[in-house]
């Protein structure tokens, strides 16, 4: 019996764990899509709504972002070393996907002020000069900067006279993206996704970030459900060995074939990431005016992000019987440029 994925196999693995990706930031975005005005009505977070909110925070809040964040730093080694061996310049060549990623968020900013592709192209840059940088050399950066983010977050919640300015700094979104893109750019360089029950490393990882990770969702879970002004803070935290968890065990079930055959309508989805992550908003939008809610509130999240990314599935395989590349792919591809002859890997064309 075939007991580990096949190269094409693997890239569909990261295919479907994009795809789950694109469903928890569903989870997050929904409410963002209606603009509140002031004076008007607003959520309600009381019984229901207030349980299901502190069980998105739990589960999903900060982590699924991460999560595709990760895959970006994934994307980015096998982009730039495919790229160099085919004998183009691969950092430069990033850059200008970084760039035409720039353009293309710039304009989905207009539609979706809560839009994550400037942020991504910005700080993706950062990722440029670890391209030539050796594995230890990654490993101690690593280390290092998820150290500072973690006394950096739990500074001001420990002592709370510290002047929050300068831990502020390490503390925010930005930084755990940039781990998280680090940490995907390390991790495939490693080679460590082409072998992952093989890795001694991550079952270690993940035995010692377990308690740390439970620890964390039962502080988030009583901070959210109290009304702890500290929330953000508390979940930031938790958020890189979460994620560190989230990843290993879904790495750990793609690892089997028979689950990334199982999934195959998720790969779809993930495949063309950018189009299905920008197109989110225009049919959750047209769902709530369908629904006629003048206001989002959590009950009705879990109603609509199922809904969104069940079209979203149905229209990606039904997609790719036809095409080859996500319509968003395509442009992006375009706008990066491509040299004659080269041939790109299908989870290459994604965020």
């Amino acid at each position: 019996m075939q007991s580990s994925v096949t190269p094409k196999e693997r890239i569909q693995a990261l295919d479907i764990i994009r795809g789950f990706a694109l469903f928890g930031i569903l989870f997050i975005n929904i409410a963002g899509y209606q603009v509140l005005v002031e004076g008007g009505p607003m959520p309600d977070f009381t019984g229901i709504n207030q349980t299901i909110d502190s069980l998105i925070n739990v589960f999903v809040e900060k982590k699924f972002y991460s999560i595709f964040s990760f895959l970006f730093g994934v994307g980015f080694y096998i982009f730039a070393s495919r790229a160099e061996a085919r004998g183009d310049k691969p950092r430069w060549r990033f850059v200008r996907r970084l760039l035409a990623l720039l353009l293309i968020g710039i304009v989905h900013i207009f539609i979706f002020w809560g839009s994550i592709l400037v942020f991504y192209a910005v700080i993706g840059l950062l990722l440029l000069p670890f391209y030539k940088a050796g594995l230890n050399t990654i490993r101690s950066w690593l280390i290092g900067l998820i150290t500072l983010q973690i006394v950096a977050t739990a500074l001001p919640l420990f002592v709370p006279t510290t002047d929050s300015a300068v831990p502020s700094i390490f503390s925010n979104d930005s930084m755990i993206v940039f781990i998280m893109f680090l940490s995907g750019f390390y991790v495939s360089k490693a080679g460590w996704i082409q072998n992952v029950k093989e890795v001694k490393q991550l079952k270690l990882l993940f035995i010692g970030l377990l308690p740390f990770a439970v620890g964390s969702m039962l502080w988030i879970w009583f901070a959210s459900e109290g009304n702890n002004g500290n929330l953000m803070q508390i979940m930031a935290l938790g958020t890189v060995p979460i994620t560190y968890c989230y990843l290993i065990l879904l790495f750990w079930i793609f690892s089997n074939p028979t689950a990334v055959r199982l999934c195959q309508p998720i790969a779809k989805v993930g495949r063309m990431a950018l189009t299905n992550y920008i197109a989110q908003s225009f049919i959750a939008l047209a769902i709530i005016s369908v629904m006629g809610l003048e206001v989002v509130n959590s009950k009705d999240i879990m109603i609509i992000a199922p809904m969104v990314f069940a079209i979203q599935i149905g229209f990606s395989v039904v997609y790719f019987k036809f095409f080859k590349m996500g319509p968003m792919e395509k442009l992006w591809r375009w706008m990066t440029g491509k040299s004659t002859g080269a041939r790109h890997s299908n989870n290459l064309d994604t965020i």
